[in-house]
Parts: structure tokens; sequence; C-alpha cells
């Protein structure tokens, strides 16, 4: 199987898993327990990209300067600082580890 089947075969799934997401009625999303589900599964997939983002390196797990921005970003936004002011301050640490290294 080439890259491209599997692109495609990728974009189908994606597609069909959308489309069945309208074909679910409204009121199924009202249960609490769903609801809850939902919530949390938004948080745990964003929380893993930023993981995989900031710690992967191909196949390796690399340890740099990411490591302590995102730290600093988490207490930040902890904090309720705004988010121009997080990406700044993540960005002037990341920037500062990696003159010093």
């Amino acid at each position: 199987m080439s890259a491209w089947n599997v692109v495609i075969l990728a974009s189908v799934i994606c597609l069909a898993l959308k489309a069945a997401g309208y074909l679910i009625p409204a009121r199924m999303f009202e249960h609490p327990t769903v609801a809850r589900t939902a919530e949390l599964m938004t948080v745990a997939l964003l929380a893993a990209l930023i993981a995989v983002q900031t710690l992967g390196a191909g196949q390796a797990v690399q340890v740099d300067a990411r490591v302590p921005a995102v730290l600093v970003a988490a207490v930040l936004f902890a904090l309720r600082v705004p988010f121009v002011v997080v990406v700044i301050a993540a960005a002037v640490v990341a920037a500062g580890i990696r003159m010093l290294t």
C-alpha cells in the first residue's frame, strides 16, 4: 500500500466519522455522562498533541528548550494571563535557553 493510498483511506475514514457525527441526534449529547466524556476526550487529545509536539523528534523523545517553555505557558495559563502574554513569555523562555546552550 503506497503512502497516497494511506492518505486517501485516512481521508475517507475522517469524512465518514464527520458524517456520522451529523447523523447522531443532538439529544444523545445532552446526557451528562456523554457530554462529560466528550469534554474530557477533547482535553486529552489536546494534551497528547502538545506532549508529542513538545517531546517528539521523529521516533525518539527529545527534551530541549520547548519543555520549559511549555511549563511556563502552563503556569501562566493557570494564572489566567492573556494569551498574547503567554505566547511571548514562552517564546522568550525558549529563545533564552537556546541562546545559553
